[in-house]
């Protein structure tokens, strides 16, 4: 089984359910994804820096940094980070902080984060496209260049158009479509 194929099902095992949810929008949805139990999961972490990078090189970006908005973005840039390290051509991680602290350096982006920096933002779960952009946003007023948004899972509600209509391009690694076919239920 390939680390992509297996990242699929391991994302279907543990992160897709089925059922009626209320999403954060309001919006209520017969699937829910929880990208955080895979995303914190070992062998979740070692397939999404490989698979991640992969798809980075699939499509020519070269960033220096990724990252995204805390919680759900870290583990990911993380696991990018380590793996690319790995692969002896390091990209170093950035964290975007909800609210901004008004103590210590005050920073909203932490990390290895510095004005000039070519930036891919990375996302669990894309469902409007607001936090990705909230970030993109953020990247660009302090200075930082947007490759790109590399999504775990893109919902397909709307978020991948929201996106590319702020001319940002987007790759996701999955569907719910993809994920449906691989849930062992």
């Amino acid at each position: 089984m390939t680390p992509r194929e297996r990242l699929r099902r391991l994302l279907a095992e543990r992160s897709f359910r089925t059922g009626s949810f209320k999403l954060s929008s309001g919006k209520t949805s017969d699937f829910y994804i929880d990208c955080r139990a895979t995303t914190m999961h070992a062998e979740g972490l070692h397939l999404i820096g490989e698979v991640g990078l992969d798809a980075l090189d699939r499509i020519g970006w070269r960033p220096d940094l990724v990252g995204g908005l805390t919680m759900g973005a870290d583990p990911i840039a993380y696991a990018l980070a380590s793996e690319s390290w790995r692969r002896g051509r390091p990209i170093h991680a950035f964290s975007m902080r909800k609210h901004l602290k008004r103590h210590g350096t005050a920073r909203r982006i932490e990390g290895c984060y510095e004005p000039g920096a070519r930036v891919v933002v990375v996302e669990d779960v894309i469902t409007s496209g607001e936090s990705a952009l909230q970030v993109c946003r953020a990247v660009q007023e302090e200075g930082g260049e947007v490759l790109g948004v590399l999504a775990l899972v893109d919902r397909q509600e709307g978020g991948s158009e929201a996106i590319g209509d702020a001319g940002i391009p987007l790759t996701s690694l999955y569907t719910p479509s993809d994920l449906r076919a691989a849930s062992p239920v």
